[in-house]
């Protein structure tokens, strides 16, 4: 007999475990906020450099034409980020004028942002760009260093100690931890405290999906194991949400995190997990916890009759097969296991590098940052519900390697997919007519700026500058 005997016999998958599991999806849903969160308080804003503070703007309501005297334009026509040159170019202000051969320097004085979309970040708050953009990736990477220590760390924990105690902690630090990034005052203590709530990410996630498992029978754990991701996917739109309602980086990392109090409370209610408890010698609080999954799954008479002797049974075949002591080297003595675990390793690395690497930059998309973020939880929506299925009908293996075929034909087809900006495009130029209408309207709408521009030379010429340029 098995463990997963007895629970079937105290009401199988009841209310208990209905409960149990919500309330630890719940906070792994919201850790989706945490491992996406850079995304909106590290969002880098358009930006260009600081005027020399020795000169003052004009009065004129011209700056979008003051700023070619002062910082040069890419190819986009856009103000260069990282540069700003020596010297004022006036001259530039005039009509058909080369800014060829003029000497630039760094932004000495630093950098204006706009704020029309947000209004704070850590990119603004510290000048993470140019020269110094590389810390806001290195703080990102930080966190996911945290998940790797917390995954060894947390890991080996859930096995000594139970998985409660574990997940309790991480709630606690992931909680103080959040909030406490939300006051720091220096990059450094910012990426110490992200250091720990990535630590707590995998205390989270591992010892949440053992509690969830461990008490639930057998036919219920593919649909468990689901429904975390649909957690996850949950956690992805609520970000979406919350980002675009809280636009201040740190009002931001604060909501985000307060909720893990809250479940750091409720998590004492949780019982430990009775498998673990029978397997360390710890029958009697075993049977405590299983009287109480008979009463609340309605089954209180099964309960009562329940003996420490009664519930080893169930457990006597494990028990034969429990190490006295574990390694990591247990994942690699046989050559069965071995090829699993090698297996598993090269499947989690390539799916983590697609995934992550795209979800943690939405800026590149070039769209709406809370839109992109809403869109990619919506698709997992239907893959979810496909990979449910196949799951249960086809069988895990066939689930996995099939995705992971299409995932890649899909990296190779983008691979040849032809690239060009037709906004980058001369007005008048020879088009394909499905993108007639499109460079169309972008000409219209460049024609309408040169014209506004052409009225503010205008303006800036009867200007006191006038004389100047």
């Amino acid at each position: 007999m098995a463990f997963t005997d007895l629970l079937d016999a105290l009401g199988g998958v009841g209310r208990f475990q209905l409960v149990y599991t919500a309330l630890l999806l719940l906070p792994c849903g919201l850790l989706a906020c945490h491992t996406f969160l850079q995304n909106f308080t590290a969002a880098a804003p358009p930006h260009h450099c600081q005027h020399p503070a020795n000169y003052t703007e004009p009065t004129t309501n011209v700056s979008g034409v003051w700023l070619r005297a002062v910082i040069p334009l890419n190819q986009h026509g856009d103000p260069e980020p990282c540069r700003r040159y020596v010297e004022p170019q006036w001259a530039l202000l005039k009509p058909n004028t080369s800014s060829h051969g003029v000497a630039t320097e760094g932004c000495k004085d630093g950098w204006v942002y706009d704020r029309s979309i947000f209004p704070s970040t850590i990119v603004m708050e510290w000048d993470l760009v140019c020269e110094a953009r590389t810390l806001r990736d290195l703080a990102q990477s930080i966190y996911m260093t945290g998940v790797l220590v917390g995954a060894a760390l947390f890991g080996g924990l859930a096995d000594r100690l139970g998985r409660k105690a574990p997940l309790v902690w991480s709630y606690l630090q992931l909680a103080v931890s959040g909030a406490a990034t939300a006051y720091v005052g220096s990059f450094s203590a910012y990426c110490v405290f992200r250091f720990l709530m990535g630590m707590t990410f995998s205390g989270i996630i591992l010892n949440s999906l053992s509690l969830v498992v461990e008490w639930m029978p057998t036919r219920g754990r593919t649909v468990a194991g689901i429904l975390l991701g649909f957690s996850f996917t949950l956690g992805q739109l609520i970000l979406a949400g919350v980002a675009y309602l809280i636009r201040p980086w740190r009002w931001l990392q604060f909501a985000v995190s307060a909720p893990f109090l809250v479940f750091f409370l409720y998590s004492w209610w949780l019982p430990e997990s009775s498998r673990w408890l029978l397997l360390h010698g710890k029958a009697q609080q075993a049977v405590q916890n299983l009287q109480k999954v008979a009463m609340m799954n309605g089954r209180k008479a099964e309960g009562e009759r329940l003996t420490t002797e009664v519930v080893s049974s169930y457990i006597q075949d494990e028990f034969a097969s429990v190490r006295t002591s574990n390694s990591i080297l247990d994942l690699f003595r046989t050559p069965a296991i071995r090829r699993v675990t090698c297996c598993l390793m090269g499947v989690w690395f390539s799916n983590s590098v697609a995934y992550y690497g795209l979800a943690m930059d939405l800026q590149k998309f070039g769209l709406s940052i809370y839109l992109v973020q809403a869109l990619f939880g919506i698709i997992d929506i239907p893959a979810m519900l496909v990979a449910t299925t196949t799951m249960i009908y086809v069988g895990r293996r066939a689930t996995v390697s099939s995705f992971l075929i299409l995932a890649g034909l899909m990296v190779i087809a983008n691979m040849f997919m032809p690239e060009g900006e037709l906004s980058l495009l001369p007005c008048g130029s020879h088009i394909d007519t499905g993108s007639q209408n499109q460079v169309k309207q972008g000409c219209t709408k460049r024609d309408t700026e040169q014209k506004s521009e052409e009225i503010s030379l205008q303006q800036l010429g009867a200007s006191p500058l006038k004389e100047t340029i």
